[in-house]
C-alpha cells in the first residue's frame, strides 16, 4: 500500500446538509470536527507508507476512526460499520454520503504500522494539539500522574498447560518451517500428545499424575531443543520466536539433576520481572500491587488538574507489570519536557517519590514534586522518642556530624547503597556513645551510632519534605491528586483500560495512547456542551452518618 498526502478536506455540502438535518442538536462527531476541525493530516504518517503501491485509504482519518473506535467502544467490524453507514462519522471524517469506506481490516493494518514505526503517540499528540491551538489545553499549571494495572489479552493458564502449550507452539512452528526435519526427529508420541491445544484434553485430576505428566513435557521439550541445537538441524530453526521462546521457558522451569529432566523449585526459578508467564504473551509479567494480582502490563497516566479548566490526559505510559512506579518518574517528566507540557507542580502518590527524584525534578526540569515522602524506618522512629537523623547536625563543608548529645564525628565514608545510589556513612565509635546522658534515646549498639546521609541536596529536600506534608496547607493542595482516580475509572468503564484488546507491550501500549486520545475528545464534548463534572456518589446511608472532610470530585 502506498499514500498520496491530500490537503484538509471539507466536509461536502450534502454531508453538511443531512448531518445537521439528522443531528439539530449536533452529537461528539459533528462537535468535535466543529472544534477543532480536520484533526489529522495524511502527511502527518508519510513516512509509514512506502512511495510505490496501490494508494493506502487516508491515513489521516484512519487515525480519527481509531479514536472514535475507542470513544464508543467498538470492534474494528462495528466502527468500519460506522464509517459506512452513520453520518455524524461521515461528518467528522469529512466523506461524502455515498462513501462505501473500507474493509474492517484496514484498522488492524494501521494499527501494524503505527506499531511497528513505535508511533502511538502522534494520535494523542495530534488531539492535544488541536486543543492546545484553541485554548483548551493548559500546562503550565499543575498536573498529576497515577497507575493501575492492565490484564493481559491471554487467558490464565495453569503451569501444566504453558509449558504444554509453549511446546506445541514451537512444534507448530518448526512444522511449518521445515516439516521434512520434524518428520524425523519427532517422537513417537509427540503427534498424540501436542497436536491439539492443551485445553482440549483433560489433565489428570490426581496431583502425581500432573506431576508425572510435566515431567514428561518436560524431557520432551528438552530433547526438542538439544535436537534443534544438534549440527544436523538447520541453523535457521533456533532464531524462530517460537523455539526462543520454548527455550527461555525450558531454563526457567527445567534442569537436570544426575542426568534427570526435574522441575525447578520455586526458590531456584527468576524473579517475577523475567519470569515467563503465558504461552501466548510473552512480554506479560505477574505482579502484586496490594490485594490485587495480575498478569500483564501497567499503564501510566497523566493530566492537567487546574482549577475550573479542562483536564485533559498530556501522557501515556505503558510499561511491563513489574516496572515500580519510582521508575517512570523521570521518564514521565522527560516526555513531558520534550513535547513541551511541563507542569510547575506534578501531584503524584507516594510510589513515585524519592529524595533523588525531587532534586531531579526541580533541578531538570524546574518542576516541583509533590507527593508524600516515606517516614524514618528505624527502631528510634519506632519508639517516637529516640533520635532519628534529622536530629543530627551535619557540617556539609566540614565533613562532620554532631549529634543531639553534643559529641562530634569526622568518620564520613561517600559510598553506594544496595541500590547504586551515592550515599555517605557516618559513624560515631563506642567510646563517645557509651557514657553519653542520651544515649537510650539512640542507640543501643556497643559500638556506637551508624547514620546514612543521603547527598545535601537530596538530605536537605527529604528533610523539607517530610515537614511539609505534616501541615494542613500542604494536606489541602495535595486533596487535588486524588482526581487521577476518576480519570482511571473513566478509561475503564468507557474504554476498557484494564484489559489489553492486544497481545505484546506494543500493541498495548498503543491502545492506551487510543485510549487517552478517547477520553480527551469525550472530555472536549462534555466542556463544549457545559456537562458538569460527576461528582463522588454518596450512598443514602453514608449521607445519614457524620459529615467527613471534602475532597476533590472525580476529575
Amino acid at each position: 500500500m502506498s499514500m498520496q498526502p491530500g490537503g484538509p478536506s471539507e466536509v461536502p455540502a450534502e454531508t453538511v446538509r443531512v448531518a445537521r438535518a439528522a443531528f439539530p442538536k449536533g452529537s461528539l462527531a459533528i462537535r468535535v470536527r466543529d472544534e477543532l476541525g480536520s484533526l489529522f493530516g495524511d502527511e502527518e504518517f508519510a513516512d509509514l507508507f512506502p512511495a510505490r503501491g496501490k494508494p493506502a485509504w487516508s491515513p489521516g482519518r484512519l487515525a480519527l476512526v481509531l479514536v472514535l473506535q475507542f470513544v464508543e467502544g467498538l470492534t474494528d467490524r462495528q466502527a468500519a460499520e460506522a464509517v459506512r453507514a452513520r453520518i455524524d462519522w461521515k461528518y467528522a471524517l469529512g466523506l461524502e454520503l455515498g462513501d462505501r469506506g473500507f474493509d474492517f481490516s484496514v484498522l488492524s493494518e494501521f494499527r501494524d504500522r503505527l506499531v511497528e514505526a513505535d508511533e502511538g503517540r502522534r494520535v494523542l499528540d495530534g488531539i492535544l494539539a488541536a486543543a492546545g491551538a484553541k485554548g483548551l489545553l493548559k500546562t503550565a499549571g499543575r498536573a498529576r500522574t497515577d497507575s493501575t494495572h492492565v490484564w493481559t489479552a491471554a487467558r490464565d493458564v495453569s503451569w501444566l498447560e504453558m509449558v504444554t502449550e509453549t511446546l506445541r507452539s514451537a512444534l507448530n512452528a518448526l512444522a511449518q518451517t521445515a516439516p521434512e526435519w520434524l518428520a524425523r526427529v519427532a517422537g513417537p508420541d509427540w503427534f498424540k500428545y501436542y497436536a491439539t491445544r492443551a485445553e482440549d484434553s483433560r489433565f489428570p485430576k490426581a496431583r502425581t499424575k500432573r506431576e508425572e505428566m510435566g515431567l514428561r513435557v518436560g524431557r520432551d521439550g528438552t530433547r526438542l531443543l538439544q535436537t534443534v541445537w544438534s549440527g544436523q538441524a538447520p541453523p535457521e530453526l533456533r532464531k524462530l520466536a517460537q523455539v526462543e521462546h520454548l527455550r527461555q521457558v525450558w531454563v526457567q522451569n527445567f534442569h537436570r539433576v544426575e542426568g534427570e529432566v526435574r522441575r525447578r523449585d520455586p526458590k531456584d526459578r527468576p524473579p517475577g520481572a523475567k519470569r515467563l508467564v503465558s504461552p501466548y504473551d510473552v512480554q506479560a509479567r505477574n505482579s502484586v500491587k496490594r490485594d490485587t494480582s495480575w498478569a500483564g502490563y501497567k499503564v501510566h497516566l497523566t493530566e492537567t488538574c487546574e482549577p475550573d479548566t479542562l483536564n485533559l490526559i498530556t501522557n501515556v505510559v505503558t510499561t511491563v507489570a513489574t516496572m515500580p512506579d519510582m521508575s517512570m518518574t523521570d521518564t514521565v517528566h522527560a516526555q513531558l519536557a520534550q513535547a513541551g507540557r511541563l507542569p510547575a507542580e506534578h501531584l503524584v502518590d507516594a510510589g513515585y517519590v524519592d529524595a533523588h527524584l525531587l532534586v531531579q525534578a526541580r533541578r531538570e526540569y524546574g518542576i516541583t514534586l509533590t507527593g508524600p515522602v516515606a517516614g524514618v524506618v528505624s527502631h528510634q522512629a519506632a519508639a517516637d522518642n529516640g533520635f532519628t537523623a534529622g536530629d543530627f547536625t551535619v557540617d556539609w563543608a566540614g565533613e562532620q556530624v554532631t549529634c543531639p548529645g553534643g559529641k562530634t564525628t569526622r568518620r564520613w565514608n561517600p559510598d553506594r547503597s544496595q541500590e547504586g545510589t551515592p550515599v555517605i556513612r557516618v559513624r560515631f565509635n563506642g567510646g563517645q556513645c557509651r557514657p553519653c546522658s542520651v544515649r537510650e534515646q539512640c542507640t543501643t549498639s556497643s559500638l556506637g551510632r551508624r547514620l546514612t546521609l543521603r547527598p545535601r541536596e537530596e538530605h536537605e529536600a527529604l528533610l523539607q519534605a517530610r515537614a511539609e506534608q505534616d501541615t494542613d496547607t500542604w494536606k489541602e493542595r495535595y486533596k487535588t491528586r486524588a482526581g487521577v482516580e476518576g480519570t482511571i475509572a473513566q478509561g475503564v468503564q468507557r474504554c476498557g483500560l484494564r484489559r489489553s484488546r492486544y497481545r505484546g507491550l506494543a500493541k498495548t501500549s498503543l491502545q492506551h495512547q487510543l485510549t487517552g486520545a478517547a477520553i480527551n475528545l469525550a472530555r472536549i464534548d462534555a466542556h463544549l456542551t457545559g456537562t458538569p463534572r460527576a461528582r463522588t456518589r454518596t450512598s443514602h446511608l453514608a449521607a445519614l452518618g457524620p459529615a467527613e472532610p471534602k475532597s476533590s470530585g472525580a476529575e
